[in-house]
């Protein structure tokens, strides 16, 4: 199987450059590299996620497969009084979101390497943010989806960006399954964007 941005550790000849963006009014800078997820700029469904999400000033909030961090860090600028921990299984994506937190002086955010939510299944999230790992698999989507779950609060909310044709019934339905109240937020261009409270 070719290697892909689900890996921890890319092999693929770095090719490290910046790309400029702005989400929810805000221009941001982002190092991108070769071996990381969307690398030529953010996908159209990570801008979505971001244009739809409804984050509280003070959430506590969980950022799955972070990539470089345009998610969580956007969701850091919208809860400003709060926090986003950011985690990815690919350790260049890592090393990228840190030094775009950086670059973009935000500075309440955590980034960590974790296999989906390893590292935090002890810690609770107001809100948890994903773009999922489709190419890793249903069962693996699935598993986020578990794992968020575990780590909301009571009323928590997941928010899931996912593409029709890459199973978004599927996921709603799983969804369904484990969360008390789930709709779709928005839908653009073959994108869901669902919402799920606990």
């Amino acid at each position: 199987m070719s290697e892909h941005y689900y890996t921890p550790r890319p092999s693929v000849e770095h090719d490290l450059h910046t790309i400029e963006e702005t989400l929810r009014g805000r221009s941001f800078v982002f190092w991108t590299d070769a071996g990381v997820f969307s690398k030529k700029g953010v996908d159209y469904g990570s801008k979505l996620l971001v244009q739809t999400m409804e984050l509280a000033k003070q959430a506590r909030v969980l950022d799955v497969g972070c990539g470089y961090g345009p998610i969580g860090l956007a969701a850091a600028v919208l809860a400003e009084q709060g926090s986003v921990t950011m985690v990815d299984i690919n350790e260049r994506a890592i090393e990228l979101a840190k030094r775009n937190a950086e670059r973009n002086r935000i500075a309440n955010v955590r980034i960590l390497q974790s296999d989906l939510l390893a590292e935090v299944m002890d810690q609770t999230f107001d809100a948890v943010l994903t773009n999922p790992p489709i190419r890793a698999g249903k069962e693996t989507v699935h598993r986020v989806f578990e794992q968020a779950h575990h780590v909301l609060v009571p009323g928590g909310t997941l928010w899931v960006v996912i593409q029709k044709k890459q199973g978004a019934p599927s996921a709603y339905a799983k969804l369904e399954s484990l969360y008390s109240q789930v709709e779709e937020a928005e839908r653009d261009k073959g994108y869901w964007i669902i919402k799920a409270v606990k």
